[in-house]
């Protein structure tokens, strides 16, 4: 399958740093399924359950069926563009209601635009706004 779209969450095959083995892990679409068809490639977020760590600016994903999740994950920001041939399956998709939280922490993050959103996960700090 070509036919990725925004919002789509994929498994893709990732890299581990310290031994030569590959793991299918979960994604989030960021690019249009024009651009990704044009391409050859989209650009995507990385999902984690996050346990070992947690970002500032995590968004934590509230409808984990919808996407295709089994377990409490987050959006982390680590943006990258991915091959089709490093694309295993279509698992879900961001829910309806979400994604307007996630397309607004994406312009706070690239362009400094204000979020109208709550914070990211409890515990984490809502950013202040630029004066």
């Amino acid at each position: 399958m070509t036919g990725y779209d925004r919002y789509d969450v994929l498994t893709a095959l990732f890299p581990f740093v310290d031994i030569p083995q590959r793991k299918p892990r979960p994604i989030l679409v960021l690019s249009t399924a024009a651009f990704n068809a044009a391409h050859g490639h989209l650009i995507a977020a990385m999902i984690t359950t996050g346990a070992g760590s947690r970002w500032p600016s995590d968004h934590a994903i509230a409808d984990l069926a919808a996407a295709g999740l089994q377990h409490p994950s987050v959006i982390r920001w680590k943006l990258f563009t991915l091959g089709f041939g490093q694309i295993g399956r279509r698992i879900g998709a961001l829910a309806e209601a979400e994604r307007h939280a996630v397309r607004a922490r994406l312009d706070a993050i690239l362009y400094g635009a204000p979020e109208a959103t709550a914070p990211a996960h409890p515990g984490a700090r809502a950013q202040p706004e630029d004066p």
